[in-house]
């Protein structure tokens, strides 16, 4: 039972550092995802440094990513900036692996 035990733990271990990393990488892309937008709405640093805190805050409202989705195509849209939520998951999608990456 041991071998069986230790395999357990091993993969329990595993799923947790696997979950940890798609926490981060989720974070990382939101504040990718705010500053990339800020930059298209012509904020300052500082303003765009706090828009991607919002934005890696907005993803504690509900489970998955429309709730980002939602907040950064909503601020978008109050600056003039049409963007559509396939574009916008694109985007989403391309820095998420560049934070998976910057991860590995």
């Amino acid at each position: 039972m041991s071998g069986f035990d230790d395999r357990q733990k091993g993969m329990e271990a595993k799923h947790v550092h696997e979950e940890e990393m798609k926490f981060k990488a989720s974070a990382k892309r939101n504040k990718m995802l705010g500053l990339w937008a800020a930059e298209k709405m012509g904020m300052t640093a500082e303003e765009a440094e706090q828009f991607s805190k919002d934005v890696i805050r907005s993803d504690f409202e509900e489970p998955g990513d429309d709730d980002v989705l939602r907040m950064v195509q909503d601020a978008l849209a109050k600056h003039g900036i049409e963007i559509s939520a396939t574009e916008l998951r694109a985007e989403m999608d391309r820095l998420m692996a560049k934070a998976m990456e910057e991860l590995s």
